[in-house]
């Protein structure tokens, strides 16, 4: 089984990158984040002609995550299986991730799976910084509730957390801002310490390699990147872990592509081929 993980940045805007995505690297499963776009606007019939199941949560031009699949998908969870609380302002984006479309969960071909995407925190000490530490701490919850770690479970999407120095092209350049601060990676930690692990450090512990890069003063071209989209993975499933990357080449080319690079990780046996475009491995 292929499961992989992208923000797309706008499902409508990227809908034609996403279409040559799924026929180039074919996961069984693709959680998707930011798709911004409402339930009744999501795109189930361009996914269907690709083969796929789709189960969104939307709001419309912010946030939005989904599951699509080759595989029927069952028992849907959205927003921790509580109603979105109406949201106190219209002028932003991240400020009241309860009132916001951020996770949905499912089953699929003997997995549970839960797509997720993080509030971002903009700067330490502001409100929004306080409500995605709520936010994980709400994660953290749910998974205890309903979850159990010793299932087949993925967790995955955009965290917005680079859970080490190894984490980011530059610890120094980093230190001080949100995705590297201690209790956003104690959130994290948190997670791991309920019974998951972090798919691409099982294969890969020392490897650095990014899946988000700013649109900004050619970031990408100089690989100065954040590892923030991850996979968290139960014991079972991480027996049956064979491979994990990250294809930077869904980060190129025209339409505009997302800033995110999708992460593909293959269970039991390798899936279709793919070049992930970072030649010879480096640590």
């Amino acid at each position: 089984m292929r499961i992989a993980t992208w923000n797309v940045n706008s499902l409508p805007a990227r809908l034609e990158k996403v279409s040559w995505w799924l026929e180039r690297v074919r996961p069984d499963v693709l959680f998707l984040q930011e798709t911004k776009v409402t339930d009744d606007d999501a795109p189930f019939e361009e996914l269907a002609r690709h083969g796929y199941q789709l189960a969104h949560h939307g709001e419309g031009r912010w946030n939005g995550v989904a599951i699509a699949s080759l595989h029927r998908i069952s028992d849907v969870v959205v927003n921790f299986g509580v109603p979105l609380k109406p949201a106190l302002t219209t002028d932003a984006g991240d400020d009241e991730p309860f009132a916001e479309a951020r996770m949905i969960a499912a089953s699929v071909g003997g997995v549970r799976v839960v797509s997720i995407y993080a509030p971002n925190g903009r700067a330490l000490g502001s409100p929004f910084y306080a409500a995605k530490l709520a936010w994980f701490e709400r994660l953290l919850r749910w998974c205890r509730e309903a979850g159990n770690s010793a299932e087949a479970l993925v967790i995955g999407g955009d965290f917005n957390v680079a859970p080490s120095d190894l984490d980011v092209w530059d610890a120094t350049a980093c230190h001080g801002g949100t995705h590297v601060s201690a209790a956003e990676r104690e959130a994290v930690q948190q997670l791991q310490h309920w019974g998951l692990k972090d798919a691409f450090r099982v294969l890969h512990p020392e490897l650095k390699r990014f899946t988000w890069w700013d649109y900004r003063a050619g970031a990408f071209h100089k690989n100065l990147g954040m590892r923030i989209d991850h996979f968290l993975i139960s014991d079972s499933v991480a027996q049956r872990l064979v491979s994990i990357d990250v294809d930077r080449e869904a980060r190129k080319g025209k339409p505009t592509p997302s800033d995110h690079a999708p992460l593909v990780m293959d269970l039991d046996a390798p899936g279709t081929p793919f070049d992930a475009g970072w030649g010879a491995p480096k640590s």
